[in-house]
């Protein structure tokens, strides 16, 4: 399956996975710019994509600048659906205590390409039961 990507700056660079069994393509930052603590920014890519059809892109953080910053995406995982066409662009939050730079190139978050089904919502007055059922919040004792 392929994943279409323009080019918007000459800086970006075109999504890839660092592993050959990886499930994520690595995302990087065409911005020079500072994260103050508690702050967050938009981060451009300078790409845009055309997804294959019948699938989404999903927007993760990578888990080093999670545990060594407390830079993560802020709407996690972000969505990206399949008719869009605009640059994609990364939320970043900074949840730690010092300034964060971002940097052109930067390794900034992960895309995760995955199958969408589509569903008709019906409204209905009854739903089957299940073992579970209502119990919801803490339901395995957690």
């Amino acid at each position: 399956m392929r994943l279409k990507v323009k080019k918007l700056d000459e800086l970006a660079i075109v999504p890839y996975y660092a592993h050959p069994q990886d499930v994520g393509l690595d995302l990087f930052s065409i911005d020079e710019l500072t994260i103050n603590p508690g702050e967050n920014q938009l981060i451009c890519t300078g790409i845009s994509m055309e997804l294959p059809s019948g699938t989404e892109a999903q927007i993760r953080p990578i888990s080093g600048l999670a545990l060594k910053h407390k830079i993560t995406v802020l709407n996690t995982p972000g969505t990206i659906d399949e008719t869009y066409r605009g640059e994609v662009g990364i939320i970043l939050i900074n949840h730690g205590k010092n300034s964060f730079q971002v940097t052109r190139g930067m390794k900034i978050a992960q895309m995760v390409i995955a199958s969408v089904l589509s569903v008709k919502a019906e409204e209905v007055d009854e739903l089957s039961t299940t073992e579970r059922d209502i119990k919801g919040f803490s339901s395995t004792g957690l």
